[in-house]
Formats: structure tokens, C-alpha cells, sequence
């Protein structure tokens, strides 16, 4: 089952979140028919927003990131509600890089640099609030680090990870945040970045040791403890209605085509695998009720 994870240490001036999430990112793949690069790419982003979306205290809030580097992938983009629920895709699924010279996967390669990432935080307000970074390296966790750095003012550290198998399944998906509390200690911070720098590869910890030795690696020399866990999973919340609403924004003219043409359309959410059928009755009732909203518009 994924979760995500939290625990307090250095009484309370560091606070850390672990994600295993190797089912989402799965769910992702299949929906989408995603190449391993853009798995990656997805995968490290909805893990991300997860971790974000799931701190965020009031109920029905979402949080969407949506990155654009330049790169051959196109946009990103991954929504998360306020309990760490997350969906999202990217604009061309089959993209596929060769391998780094290191042997991972050029998720910066296909991203880009040369563009934004944004996290827009929506919390029922009029107006969401909205946040913007230049990436840093189109690697995701590395971008991730410099918005929470330069938009909240949060000294952060993130990493983002997913392996792919050789069968093109995901063997195993996650990452961890570690955030500093106002007031942290410099020898605090110190040792937390000399164990981060000292850790496994974060896959291979997820793959072969889980969660608890994320804990235990970035962690290391320090008390701490576990304050939550909270499943996961990839959730749409798309319905027929919703689909319904997005219609009656179409031109009436356009609607009035459709159903001149005599047949069923369908609508594909770009969430999720569902695909709903509208047939000209159907899309008749969408504009009569179209045309009376724009009758009693004042």
C-alpha cells in the first residue's frame, strides 16, 4: 500500500516526510502509456505533490504543480488533494531519452531547463495562491527544493526517485522531504546534509529496504519519530457532470455541428483512463441549457 509518512526530530526544528509510492506511479503509467523517461518524469512529480498536497491542513484543498521546461516532454502536471491523492500527465507520453552517462534515466533532459515550475495552491479561496521558480535542472526533486526555498522561504531538501523496470513496470517509486523549522541550528543543518550526501540511492533504499531506512539514513544521529502515515493512491475525481460543465464552455456553434453530425462524440478525461459517450440528444440538452445561462446573464 502507498503512504506517505512524517516524523519529527532535533525537538521539533526538523520535520520529515517519506512517500512510497510504486502503485500510484504504476496506476500512472498504465493510464497513460508512459515511456520510462516520462515515467520518471510523471512519477517524481506526483510523488512531489503528494508530499505537499497531503501537508496542507484544509479539507477539499488541492495543490497542482505544473512544469514546462522547453524539453520534448512538454508540460507536466500533477494535482494532489488534502490527503495526498494525486492524478496527472504529461503532454507527450512517448517521449523516451537514451540513458545518462550514468545510467539513469535524462529525466532533466527530457523536461528541459528552460522554463517554470509552478505550484498553485487552492484552498477555496476566490484565488488560488500561485508560486513560480526558474528550474534549476529539469530533474524535478532539484526544482522542488529551490521553489520551497524561494517561494515559502522554507529551507528544504527533496528527493524524487522511480525505477523502472525491465519490463517497463515500476519496481519501485517515492522520495522524501526534510524541512527546517525556524531557529534550526547550523551544526543541525550541517549533519543533515552530510547524511543526505552519504545515503544509498534513494531507489535502491525504496526497493530493497522501504521507508524506514530513508528514516534512518537521513536521519541518522538524531532522535526522531513517527508523528502520522497516511495512504495514497492515484485518484481522479472526474464524473459525467463535470464532463457535462466542461461542454457547455464549447462555442454553441460548434455544438450545434455535433449535433448536426448525427452521432455520438466522446470526451477522454486527461486524468484517468474514462472515456464518456454523448449522443446528439444528449449534447441537445448541453446547449438548450447553455443558451438559458446565457438568457438570464445580466
Amino acid at each position: 500500500m502507498d503512504k506517505i509518512i512524517r516524523a519529527t526530530a532535533a525537538d521539533g526544528f526538523v520535520k520529515m516526510a517519506v512517500i512510497t509510492a510504486r502503485d500510484t506511479v504504476e496506476r500512472a503509467r498504465q493510464i497513460h502509456d508512459l515511456s520510462p523517461t516520462a515515467c520518471a518524469a510523471l512519477g517524481r512529480t506526483l510523488c512531489g505533490a503528494s508530499l505537499l498536497g497531503q501537508a496542507m491542513k484544509e479539507e477539499r484543498a488541492s495543490l497542482t504543480i505544473r512544469i514546462n521546461g522547453g524539453g520534448p516532454i512538454g508540460s507536466v502536471v500533477a494535482v494532489s488533494d488534502h490527503e495526498g491523492n494525486v492524478r496527472g500527465y504529461v503532454e507527450n507520453p512517448r517521449v523516451d531519452l537514451p540513458l545518462r552517462a550514468d545510467g539513469k534515466l535524462n529525466v532533466g533532459g527530457a523536461v528541459g531547463r528552460d522554463g517554470m515550475l509552478t505550484v498553485s495552491r487552492d484552498i477555496g479561496l476566490r484565488e488560488p495562491y500561485i508560486g513560480s521558480v526558474e528550474l534549476q535542472s529539469g530533474e524535478i526533486a532539484e526544482d522542488l527544493t529551490a521553489y520551497l526555498l524561494e517561494s515559502e522561504q522554507v529551507p528544504s531538501a527533496c528527493a524524487l526517485g522511480v525505477l523502472v523496470d525491465t519490463d517497463r513496470t515500476i519496481r519501485a517509486a517515492g522520495g522524501f522531504l526534510v524541512q527546517l523549522m525556524p531557529g534550526a541550528e547550523e551544526a543541525l543543518i550541517e549533519k543533515l546534509e552530510e547524511n543526505i550526501l552519504l545515503m544509498d540511492q534513494l531507489t535502491t533504499i525504496l526497493d530493497e529496504d522501504g521507508a524506514d531506512a530513508i528514516f534512518e539514513q537521513v536521519l541518522k544521529g538524531f532522535d526522531w519519530h513517527t508523528v502520522g502515515e497516511y495512504p495514497v493512491e492515484y485518484r481522479c475525481y472526474c464524473d459525467r457532470a463535470r464532463v457535462e460543465s466542461a461542454l457547455t464552455v464549447i462555442d454553441a456553434g460548434e455544438l450545434e455541428e455535433m449535433i448536426a453530425a448525427g452521432e455520438d462524440i466522446t470526451v477522454s478525461c486527461q486524468f484517468c483512463d474514462r472515456v464518456y459517450a454523448f449522443s446528439p440528444d444528449a449534447l441537445r440538452e448541453i446547449l438548450a441549457e447553455k443558451n438559458k445561462k446565457s438568457e438570464n446573464a445580466p
